[in-house]
């Protein structure tokens, strides 16, 4: 596979890592340690996640990292759903990240069904 800086997956989910940490500093202070924290942290897990797996050997490695990284990201669309309703972020905001959110998960879909789909295709066999 590619170094993970060239997937589309890794660039869309690093502009979110980005942008989610920057708005979360925007949160009440009563909430740093919260809510702001833990889309901080679910952010950075899913760029860190598809580079760490597209560095693992074999696909079945690289699969498990993905996975976690499709966690983490529906556990960003949660909080940022959650950050709207408690209107600790505008709405312009919201949509941006979601949009975001969106896009990164289209691509991280469509990179682990390319891996999945390399996973089922029998060995070459030496001669």
């Amino acid at each position: 596979m590619a170094h993970y800086k060239t997937l589309k997956a890794w660039q869309h989910a690093q502009r979110l890592a980005i942008e989610g940490v920057r708005v979360s500093r925007r949160f009440p202070d009563y909430e740093q340690t919260g809510l702001a924290d833990q889309l901080r942290r679910a952010c950075q897990s899913v760029p860190l996640n598809i580079a760490e797996g597209n560095t693992r050997y074999g696909s079945r490695e690289c699969r498990r990292f993905l996975d976690t990284a499709r966690g983490s990201l529906a556990e960003v669309e949660t909080i940022l759903e959650m950050a709207r309703e408690l209107e600790y972020m505008s709405v312009v905001e919201f949509a941006r990240l979601e949009a975001l959110t969106n896009e990164t998960g289209r691509t991280l879909w469509g990179l682990l069904k390319r891996i999945s789909g390399a996973a089922s295709k029998p060995a070459a066999r030496p001669l």
